[in-house]
């Protein structure tokens, strides 16, 4: 593979178009800066590292294999020259004769690895996580015989990309989401980032779920949109070498604004139903939090309709308005109670409506008993509403008042 004996200044053109290595050992001997003995070391190392790449690859026992791992070698040391001197052949010479062929080799090596492990892809569900292993050898081969360029090219996109997903996580961090909550969520980076941009305009603390996400985006329409860009500013925390990604990321939010910020647009509508818009932002997707949330609403309005009152009266009074077609109450005058008897004999008694209310209405934790109160109301009380018998409306009254709120 290597000859031990040195090159005289009659073969520099020969050796210019091969491999970087090769161009950084000449160099070194021409300049004085590997002597005799290196290049020895070298002629004794290179075998062993070929028969060490064989073996790793496939078979130290089949001369392809072998005369691939030549190639392999080769080019394991000269990427890692070229890139550790960033094409100095001097610096490229320096590290030849201060280092062994075999450990350089193995720089080359561990060089691919940490780019084969880096994300190619901002999403969280692509990428894998750990770092290199046996199933990622086939990679590997690949790569150990590619060009300069190629990986030169690679190392550059993967780094680009490396770059948002680390401002994700980073801002992640600062709002209380770890590394593998993000890699269970499955977001892109780019949407964590805008979501964490607009949680700092908006003095947030934490990624939002839906019902805050919404409330965030209320909360921005309601400022013009002047107000809102200038809140959509870095973190002054935020590592220097991650700035440039990051405000990649927050000019795409400035470009978003106009839409964002219409009011006529239904928020629920314009993140989650428009293809421009669908997973171009993030919030933690927690179908009890929603729950929660709708019933929290649910028990809020209920409360306010009830005016915080849960005994039987009020809301058989709540009921009968309802079944009757009438606007709920849960008080009656007795005018009132009586205007709604004559209504009930004339227009009918609806009890499923009544039902329907409490399903669409009640905390869903109280349903089953109001429904089971209203149940035994209109068992006892529907004949007597009802009753042609009672034209002065003296028994019905009296079932009201009774049973009802009548003042």
């Amino acid at each position: 593979m290597i000859s031990s004996s040195a090159p005289t200044a009659g073969t520099v053109s020969l050796f210019d178009s091969r491999p970087f290595f090769e161009k950084a050992l000449l160099f070194g001997v021409q300049h004085g800066q590997i002597d005799r003995s290196k290049l020895d070391a070298i002629a004794e190392d290179a075998p062993k590292g070929m028969v060490q790449i064989a073996r790793y690859f496939g078979s130290e026992f089949l001369r392809p294999e072998l005369e691939k791992a030549r190639d392999r070698i080769v080019n394991l040391v000269s990427l890692h020259l070229q890139f550790a001197s960033d094409g100095d052949l001097r610096v490229a010479a320096t590290l030849l004769r201060d280092n062994s062929f075999l450990s350089r080799s193995k720089a080359g090596s561990d060089m691919l690895k940490a780019l084969i492990v880096m994300p190619q892809n901002t999403h969280f569900g692509m990428n894998e996580r750990g770092g290199f292993s046996d199933r990622h050898i086939p990679q590997l081969a690949r790569w150990s015989l590619a060009s300069f360029a190629e990986v030169q090219a690679e190392l550059a996109s993967r780094q680009r990309v490396a770059r948002v997903v680390d401002v994700a996580l980073w801002m992640a961090d600062q709002l209380a989401l770890s590394a593998d909550e993000l890699q269970d969520h499955e977001p892109d980076a780019e949407a964590v980032i805008r979501t964490a941009l607009l949680a700092k305009a908006t003095r947030r603390k934490e990624i939002p779920d839906w019902p805050s996400f919404e409330k965030m985006i209320a909360a921005l329409r309601r400022k013009d949109l002047a107000a809102v860009a200038a809140a959509l500013t870095l973190s002054k925390d935020l590592p220097p070498d991650l700035v440039d990604a990051a405000e990649s990321v927050r000019q795409s939010v400035l470009g978003d604004l106009p839409k964002l910020l219409d009011a006529r647009l239904p928020i629920r509508k314009l993140f989650d139903q428009t293809p421009a818009f669908m997973g171009r932002y993030f919030w933690i997707e927690d179908a009890l939090s929603e729950v929660g949330q709708h019933d929290r609403l649910r028990s809020a309005a209920w409360e306010k309709l009830t005016q915080g009152h849960g005994d039987d009266s009020t809301l058989l009074t709540l009921f009968v308005c309802v079944a009757a077609g009438a606007a709920p109450k849960t008080l009656l005058t007795d005018k009132s109670a009586a205007s709604l008897i004559r209504k009930l004999r004339k227009t009918g008694f609806h009890p499923e409506l009544a039902r329907e209310y409490i399903l669409a209405h009640a905390p869903e934790q109280h349903q089953e008993d109001y429904a089971s109160l209203w149940q035994d109301f209109v068992a006892e009380a529907q004949v007597t509403l009802l009753s042609d018998h009672d034209s002065k409306l003296t028994d019905a009254l009296a079932l009201l008042r009774r049973e009802c709120n009548v003042a």
